[in-house]
């Protein structure tokens, strides 16, 4: 193990969740309430701000999405890639449910509540909107929260540096195929283009800035790049409470006229986190390996990067959309279904070792 791998790895078991993560639930409320009434209240400002595009990209928000975005990767070790061989089982276990289970489950759950279940409940010309953002939700797997997840469980920290890395790498490729096809299966068209050029916005050049940036920051010494996390890991969430505001903004009249609609998104949200979750734990545990493993593989299995699917979502569908709306309420539920998965996965460890044994 080279040195600077084995330090990141250390830093990220070392990472807790700050006061503004812990209770992002509460402020994605209030991001929705401050939303939904200054667009009524003040609509023209948000309008001029909706007309701000550039080949369908959204000016405004492409940049809160880069500020989002971009101090997340910059966690992202790819030096940690050569550890993927000292747990292969559970590396496979996570590729497994991130890229073969969880977006086909949530495409099914979707078809499923939202063009059937719930259908009357909802307005009819939104479901396939509502759809492709829960297909989107699913497609990336998490990026940054993850360290807090594996962080609260006692996960393996170089397990969890290196099945980061690796989902980063496959993203990078596998992302727009899959969503292409999810979304073409549900009979839903998206211009290809755009999705392209979604994944180049969000996911390359933000990778690629990223990786220089941390080059640049590790080049002055493991303790100037502790201080500049430290300094730009805030960045992330406010950006993202802005986004939300603006969408919000747009959102407001059809919040207002159906309340229930979050409600009805987070049904299939909720079942599939507690599903995968508990499928890569449960693999993980028939194929013998460590508790530690098991935790960081279930976890990121379950949570959402969030961030690149609100970016997709608004550049595909726009911000009055419905898959805008579902991705967000992904955001909404994520901070304590995925609290409530590291409690179940900490008091089970005597069940799962004795099993994994």
């Amino acid at each position: 193990m080279s040195a600077p791998c084995e330090t990141t790895a250390k830093r990220a078991a070392g990472a807790s969740m700050s006061v503004f993560e812990r209770y992002l639930t509460i402020w994605v409320f209030l991001c929705i309430l401050i939303g939904i009434v200054l667009g009524q209240a003040i609509p023209a400002p948000f309008q001029m701000l909706g007309k701000l595009e550039v080949a369908r990209v959204n000016l405004p928000v492409g940049l809160l999405i880069w500020i989002m975005i971009i101090p997340m990767l910059v966690k992202v070790d790819f030096g940690a890639l050569h550890e993927v061989k000292q747990h292969v089982r559970g590396i496979g276990v996570t590729l497994f449910v991130n890229w073969l289970v969880k977006p086909f489950s949530m495409a099914f759950l979707g078809w499923l509540f939202i063009r059937h279940l719930f259908a009357p409940l909802l307005p009819a010309e939104q479901l396939d909107s509502y759809i492709a953002g829960l297909i989107l939700l699913a497609a990336a797997p998490c990026t940054a929260m993850v360290f807090v997840w594996s962080r609260l469980s006692n996960g393996d920290p170089l397990f969890t540096l290196s099945q980061v890395a690796l989902n980063d790498t496959i993203m990078v490729f596998a992302f727009a195929p899959i969503v292409g096809l999810l979304l073409g299966i549900s009979a839903i068209i998206v211009p290809w283009d755009t999705l392209v050029t979604s994944v180049v916005l969000y996911i390359v050049i933000p990778l690629t800035l990223a990786q220089f940036w941390r080059k640049s920051l590790l080049a002055k010494g493991q303790a100037h790049f502790a201080a500049a996390m430290e300094k730009i890991g805030p960045w992330s969430i406010s950006a993202l409470l802005v986004t939300l505001v603006l969408l919000f903004a747009f959102q407001g009249k059809a919040i207002i006229e159906q309340p229930l609609v979050i409600a009805l998104l987070a049904a299939p949200i909720l079942i599939q986190v507690f599903f995968n979750s508990g499928l890569a734990y449960w693999l993980n545990r028939r194929v013998g390996e460590k508790h530690s493993v098991a935790c960081p593989s279930a976890l990121i299995g379950a949570s959402n990067f969030f961030e690149l699917a609100v970016a997709v979502a608004i550049s595909l569908f726009g911000f009055e959309s419905g898959a805008a709306l579902a991705t967000v309420v992904g955001v909404l539920v994520e901070v304590p279904v995925m609290l409530l998965v590291v409690r179940v996965v900490n008091a089970s460890k005597g069940w799962y070792e004795r099993g994994a044994a």
